[in-house]
């Protein structure tokens, strides 16, 4: 097995060596901390979204899909990677965390590419149509309903198109079979799901707190 534990320092080294200083998400992160408190821990990692900004960039991408919005974050590092005619459909409930992901896509200068909606988020992909291409899609919310996100998202996921799942690995006790909470159920059966998925390529990342990059066939 060849996989190299993460102490404190070593990550502290990782961050510093690759591009993931960036003043407004800085700012956006110390944000979501003061005024969010113990739920900011639902934001991604500084090099989880260098990660998928580069991600987009070459993949390119130019229609991008994210479940799971909080205060925007992710969104910046998405819509950063799109070219300037793309197009990012951000799906929330949140009125009060959205709020201030809106000031934060302005300040970073993409707010023009993303169309913000605070609705069940199975419920707007399901109203997309048919044919709506998606090329991107980052799918980071309710745990219980991965799977039919999956399902919404793979079907107007263009050849070659991009699904990305936060939360795999769930603080390690995704593989702690004692652990039955729904959550932990559910993304273990959206992983075996996507295991055993023949219309897909898959691979798992220990990358934060394990993604899942889904590639359609």
């Amino acid at each position: 097995m060849k996989h190299t534990a993460i102490n404190d320092g070593l990550y502290e080294y990782l961050l510093a060596h690759g591009h993931n200083a960036d003043p407004v998400l800085e700012e956006l992160a110390r944000v979501t901390r003061e005024r969010i408190g113990d739920w900011s821990i639902m934001q991604i990692a500084p090099e989880q979204g260098t990660f998928m900004e580069i991600l987009v960039r070459i993949s390119g991408a130019r229609t991008a899909v994210e479940v799971g919005t909080f205060t925007g974050y992710s969104s910046i590092c998405i819509a950063r990677g799109l070219p300037d005619d793309g197009t990012l459909l951000c799906c929330d409930v949140s009125d009060e965390w959205t709020s201030i992901a809106r000031d934060y896509f302005a300040k970073a200068g993409v707010a023009s590419k993303i169309r913000l909606e605070i609705a069940p988020a199975l419920g707007t992909l399901q109203a997309l149509p048919a044919d709506y291409p998606i090329d991107f899609a980052f799918i980071d919310a309710d745990k219980v309903s991965y799977e039919s996100y999956y399902e919404e998202i793979l079907k107007r996921l263009s050849p070659n198109g991009l699904i990305v799942f936060d939360n795999v690995l769930w603080g390690g006790s995704i593989a702690d079979t004692s652990n039955q909470s729904p959550d932990t159920v559910a993304l273990r059966r959206l992983n075996d799901h996507i295991a055993a998925d023949r219309r897909v390529q898959a691979v798992m990342l220990s990358i934060s707190d394990g993604l899942t990059l889904v590639r359609k066939k």
